[in-house]
């Protein structure tokens, strides 16, 4: 078979699929609605179509069903609303998968707070291996990369006394985020990687995510820096850092910053708390980005206050 027949019956399955999943994509978003009003009492099946389900992701049902993923229990293998997230982003169906990604900042934060108690937690990981495995396939395995100018080369509008080479050796390739393996289990050498894919994925439908849950994402990253104590607190790896720090660069600078106030502010405060962390555990990796962060988000914010600078005294503590 020649490779223009290959790529011509590649296409056509291609668009076959698409097609059947366009087609049954009603009825899939009715029978998960179906299955979750016998999760969510309040949620009647009937009287909720999967429009105001979908588009009131603000509303009282995500608030439900955000409770309940904070309840002690939740999390667990046996947990009926993690075995429907999980299911429902296995659907296919994008409108679903969207939905379920609404709930990530919740689930990431609960998950990795109680990795300290040592607790199994085989249903958020379900949950968060369904998302690495669905990036992994649609990256195919390779990495992102971006090109950026090597300032060790002359610029094409200067003259320079050596001869230029060519154009290839002027970029520099720029791995943002390395090839991925597939994985089938949360170890924990793993764990911040899968969590940190699952959150690219987040920020790669960020424009399509409402307020309320990058808000519950500035909470957890407040909260993973409230506690002092090493052995308490929320592991921040680069990892894990990386994607953090875009989803709230998002909602620092994002087209919509100055009309949500209440994220705006969210996100300041949530840069300002990870700042702090970076400069206690005087890791520069982490401090050169927070601090550029708090800096655009003083000229946004028009204020003379930099939470960057160290405070002027006298007073010496120790």
């Amino acid at each position: 078979m020649s490779d223009d027949e290959t790529n011509t019956s590649a296409t056509a399955s291609t668009a076959v699929a698409t097609t059947a999943i366009v087609t049954d994509s009603p009825e899939k978003i009715q029978s998960a609605i179906q299955s979750l009003s016998s999760i969510v009492p309040s949620l009647i099946s009937s009287t909720i179509n999967h429009l105001s389900l979908l588009q009131d992701p603000d509303g009282e049902i995500y608030t439900q069903i955000s409770t309940l993923l904070r309840q002690p229990n939740s999390g667990a293998g046996d947990n009926n609303l993690c075995r429907w997230l999980y299911d429902t982003f296995q659907s296919g169906v994008p409108e679903l998968q969207l939905l379920v990604l609404r709930f990530l900042p919740v689930i990431a934060g609960v998950y990795l707070s109680r990795i300290a108690d040592r607790k199994p937690q085989a249903g958020f990981e379900a949950v968060l291996l369904a998302l690495y495995a669905h990036e992994t396939t649609s990256r195919t395995g390779e990495p992102v990369t971006i090109t950026i100018p090597d300032m060790s080369h002359p610029s094409v509008y200067h003259e320079s006394k050596t001869p230029i080479k060519n154009n290839a050796t002027d970029l520099n390739a720029v791995v943002v985020s390395p090839a991925l393996e597939p994985h089938g289990t949360v170890r924990s050498t793993r764990r911040a990687r899968i969590v940190g894919v699952a959150l690219e994925l987040f920020y790669s439908k960020i424009s399509q995510i409402p307020v309320a849950p990058k808000i519950q994402f500035c909470e957890f990253c407040k909260k993973s820096s409230e506690r002092v104590k090493v052995e308490g607190r929320v592991p921040l790896p680069w990892e894990l850092l990386q994607p953090i720090l875009r989803i709230l660069a998002h909602c620092l600078l994002g087209p919509n910053n100055k009309k949500d106030m209440e994220l705006f502010e969210a996100a300041n405060e949530a840069c300002r708390c990870l700042f702090a962390r970076a400069m206690h555990d005087v890791d520069p990796k982490a401090i050169l980005p927070m601090r550029s962060l708090l800096r655009l988000s003083k000229s946004v914010m028009g204020d003379d206050f930099d939470p960057t600078e160290l405070p002027v005294t006298d007073v010496i503590t120790i």
